[in-house]
């Protein structure tokens, strides 16, 4: 399966200038993490070296080399929603135990704020109500 995935991620972005992040974020998608025989793969596709693609990987925090161990909320930590009340929001979730916690600096919802992605779903304009309901 994880070769297959790989291999249709790498395909749909052939021909695109720069694809190594596209291709990683599909990956990562679908899988839910970029496994570690992945690097290989994506490395030869691209004519990049295995370093490269790693560094990649592990430059960019919102990529995840193992497995997520509950559903993974990435609440922004980014100024707009510090403005907005998203250091409460951080101390409020990390009493959640049915989630994986982890910051992120803007997702781009800046206008929403505060602002956080469960899974592939956007949460705006969050409180500690809407984040209970939404991690129910």
């Amino acid at each position: 399966m994880i070769q297959d995935t790989v291999a249709a991620a790498i395909a749909r972005h052939q021909g695109r200038e720069g694809p190594l992040l596209p291709i990683l974020h599909d990956v990562q998608h679908a899988i839910g993490y970029i496994p570690r025989e992945a690097v290989p793969e994506i490395a030869r596709a691209l004519n990049l070296s295995r370093a490269e693609v790693h560094g990649v990987v592990s430059y960019y925090h919102h990529f995840r080399t193992e497995p997520p161990v509950a559903p993974v909320l990435q609440l922004c930590r980014a100024e707009s929603c510090q403005a907005m009340g998203a250091d409460a929001l951080w101390e409020h979730a990390k009493h959640h135990d049915g989630c994986q916690l982890e910051a992120t600096y803007c997702l781009g919802l800046c206008a929403s704020s505060p602002a956080a992605m469960l899974g592939d779903r956007p949460l705006a304009r969050l409180t500690p109500e809407k984040l209970d309901e939404a991690l129910r």
